[in-house]
Order: C-alpha cells, then sequence, then structure tokens
C-alpha cells in the first residue's frame, strides 16, 4: 500500500478535523461556499467528488459487466437490501432512538431513503470489493432512486407511521434535485470512465492503460475524498460544533445503521453463494447513503436552518469514519469467511513470503 493508502484513517480524520475548524472559526467561510451553488448543487463538493470519483471509474472494465447483469443472486439481493431493508431499518431506529423529535428523525428517514451513488466506489476499492460489481449496482440503484424516492419518502413519512397510529410528516420531494444529483454525481464520472477506457485501450491498449495510466490517476481518487470531506465539514462546522447534544442524538441512530447494514449484507451475500469481492461491493452499496441529495432534499423541503436538514449534514459526519473503519473490518473478515476463495486479498508480506 502506497503512504496515502496506509494511514488512509488517520488523512480523513484530519480532513474532518480541519473542515470542522474552518467552519466554525473562518467567519462567512460556510455562506460563501454554499452560495457557490449552480441548480441546487455545490460546484465546490461536486468538483471534489468528481475528482475522487473518476479514477475508480475508469479502472472499471466495462466490457465485463454482462457477467455482472447476468448473476440474478446477486441483482435481486441487492435491490432487497436498498430498497425494502434499507430504509425499513432507518425508519425503525428513527422512531426508536428518536421519538421525541420529529425533525431529526424525519431528516434520518429521509438520510435512509437517498441510496449510495458516489463514496461508495471508494471503500470498495479500498476493500478490494468487485468494481464492475459496484458499477452496475450503483447504476441500478440510481434509476430506482428516480423511480422510488419519492414514492418511499411518502409511504415511510405518512402512510406506514398512519398504520402503526405514529405521527405523520407532510413532505414535498424535489423530483428535480433528484434527477440532478444521479446525473451529476453518476453521470459524468461514469461517461469519463467509460470513454476514458474505452479510448486508452483503442489507442494505446489493455497493457499500457493498466500498467501505466491507471497508476498516474490513482492517487487523485484520495486526493479528491479528503478535498470533499475538509469542504463538507467546514460547510456545516458551524451547525455541527453549536449543536453537539443533538449532533449525538442523531449519530446513535446512524452509527447502528450502517454497522447493522453492512454486517447484514455481508452475511445475507455471503449465505446466497457470492465470492468475497462481490459480497464486499454488495454491502458497501447496500450500506452507504447520498448524502448529497439527502441533504438537498431536506434543504429543499423544510429549510436550511431546519432539524432535517441538520440531520442530513450528521450523515457523512458519522458515515466517513464508520464506512472507512468498516473497510478495515471487511479486509480482516474476508479471510475468516471466505476460506479459499481466490477474490480474497493477500497482505503484501504475504505476497512477498509466497
Amino acid at each position: 500500500m502506497s503512504f496515502l493508502d496506509r494511514w488512509l484513517a488517520v488523512w480523513i480524520l484530519l480532513a474532518m478535523g480541519l473542515g470542522l475548524l474552518l467552519g466554525r472559526f473562518v467567519p462567512g467561510l460556510n455562506t460563501a461556499l454554499e452560495s457557490m451553488s449552480v441548480g441546487g448543487v455545490s460546484v465546490p463538493i461536486a468538483i471534489g467528488l468528481l475528482v475522487m470519483m473518476y479514477p475508480v471509474l475508469a479502472k472499471v472494465r466495462y466490457d465485463e459487466t454482462q457477467r455482472i447483469t447476468g448473476d440474478r443472486r446477486l441483482i435481486v439481493l441487492s435491490l432487497v437490501l436498498n430498497w425494502v431493508l434499507g430504509p425499513a431499518l432507518m425508519f425503525a431506529l428513527a422512531w426508536i432512538f428518536l421519538p421525541d423529535l420529529p425533525e431529526f428523525r424525519t431528516g434520518l428517514i429521509i438520510v435512509g431513503l437517498a441510496r449510495c451513488i458516489a463514496m461508495v466506489f471508494i471503500w470498495n476499492d479500498l476493500a478490494c470489493g468487485d468494481r464492475e460489481a459496484a458499477a452496475v449496482l450503483v447504476a441500478i440503484n440510481s434509476v430506482f432512486q428516480l423511480l422510488a424516492y419519492a414514492v418511499l419518502g411518502w409511504f415511510y413519512l405518512q402512510v406506514l407511521p398512519s398504520w402503526l397510529g405514529l405521527e405523520t410528516t407532510s413532505a414535498q420531494f424535489s423530483i428535480t434535485a433528484i434527477v440532478v444529483s444521479v446525473l451529476v454525481f453518476l453521470g459524468i464520472p461514469l461517461l469519463a470512465g467509460f470513454l476514458t477506457r474505452t479510448l486508452g485501450e483503442k489507442a494505446k491498449g489493455r497493457a499500457w492503460y493498466e500498467e501505466h495510466f491507471l497508476p498516474r490517476i490513482g492517487p487523485w481518487a484520495l486526493y479528491g475524498l479528503l478535498f470533499t470531506v475538509v469542504l463538507l465539514f467546514a460547510m456545516q462546522g458551524e451547525a455541527i460544533t453549536s449543536n453537539p447534544l443533538d449532533v449525538a442524538r442523531i449519530a446513535v441512530p446512524l452509527l447502528l445503521y450502517f454497522v447493522l447494514m453492512f454486517g447484514i449484507s455481508l452475511l445475507a451475500s455471503k449465505a446466497v453463494g457470492l465470492n468475497y469481492a462481490k459480497s464486499t461491493s454488495v454491502a458497501f452499496t447496500a450500506s452507504g447513503n447520498n448524502f448529497e441529495l439527502a441533504i438537498a432534499v431536506a434543504i429543499g423541503t423544510f429549510g436550511v436552518t431546519s432539524g432535517q436538514a441538520l440531520a442530513g449534514v450528521v450523515g457523512p459526519l458519522i458515515e466517513v469514519p464508520v464506512l472507512i473503519g468498516l473497510v478495515y473490518v471487511a479486509l480482516w473478515a474476508g479471510p475468516k469467511l471466505f476460506p479459499n476463495d481466490p477474490t480474497v486479498p493477500v497482505p503484501a508480506a504475504q505476497k512477498v513470503v509466497s
């Protein structure tokens, strides 16, 4: 592993701390960053995410995605985990831990409906998951996000609480925000990655592309991740540091959600016969969330100073360190859960010995 990879958890924690300090102590910084938006999309964060995702999507062998689309176990399991279990689990946790805080509870439910289409590529790549599987699953989730987000929001905020005799919440979701989120945060880097590989292999061949070109652009994924983390926490540093008790209340169900979704997804994938690489891709695509979409929907629906927006902001505060921790969990658990599986990553020291 490179120096940056080996100490990634430290760099992420430092990036989070730097962002919080900047947001807290640099007057007007969050306002200035939030003003740089086009169509509800933060331009600085969009740049960071695009830089982060492009190298990972350029690594995908798009001519091999057919083997993924033909694996019904993987596709069906991922759909069930993302669109049945995930929203239901977040709904349950939100009501269990925040029964007296309806704004935060609603914000968490909105986060639970927004399936991850960006940072999942980084976590999956770091854990040596199946890149082609991650690309296909994220693409499928994006289609479902366009079709199902508003419907599921209506169901979990109005219909299901009414059936259970609980308080309901009225909300109008912006279809435009959902479409823009998918097009910007997945469509652009996916198209760029596909064209880069297609044209690069055509011009120089696969060997040159993978042995010379990809190593040059690879580090930029982590540079983009760290840049995005600093910006995210700088934009919301004041809100987070000014409400520590509220953040703690929101953090508990989020922490449980990420850990439970990852563990359940990994074990369920193993149970249906998927290998380590595909199981890891399923687990990360199911446990991550599209924080940009959740924050945009919460702000657009309830306002920038609302409790729903704060809950969306706390999402990446918890998700980033927890999922980087789950990368290490996946690498540690792989040999134990998937013995004799050739897709389990081999530590560098063991490679040298063998």
